[in-house]
């Protein structure tokens, strides 16, 4: 028969921190999939072409019209008019992406270029598939 000695203790891994980064981890890892670019994943059928797809710039802005003619600047909807005072209102914007459905009518799309071009963008884009 074995006899403990007062001053032996029994070593066991503690689990609880353990647990807690786990969780901090899983905790983590669900808030950071929150950024996620949500401009993207828009239902816009884009119009079809040939041609090469519009490279991004690092300056540039994103007006993207959806089929029920929702103006949409970087993700963020806003009604027609006040697209161009927030164009204005945008320093160094010299790059515009526009992003239409392909079933809008023609004149929208014209009427986003004008404001474009009245803020003062030198460099309007439209993306095709």
């Amino acid at each position: 028969m074995r006899f403990r000695r007062a001053d032996e203790e029994e070593f066991r891994p503690e689990l609880t921190p353990l647990v807690d980064v786990v969780f901090q981890l899983i905790i983590f890892f669900m808030v950071s999939t929150v950024f996620v670019d949500f401009t993207r994943q828009m239902e816009i059928a884009l119009p079809q072409s040939a041609g090469k797809p519009a490279q991004e710039l690092a300056a540039q802005v994103t007006i993207e019209i959806t089929e029920a003619q929702k103006v949409f600047l970087n993700g963020t909807q806003l009604p027609l008019e006040a697209l161009g005072e927030r164009l204005q209102s945008a320093t160094g914007t010299q790059a515009v992406l526009i992003r239409a459905d392909r079933r809008l009518p023609y004149g929208i799309v014209m009427q986003v270029m004008e404001l474009c071009e009245k803020a003062g963008v030198t460099d309007i884009r439209t993306a095709v598939q």
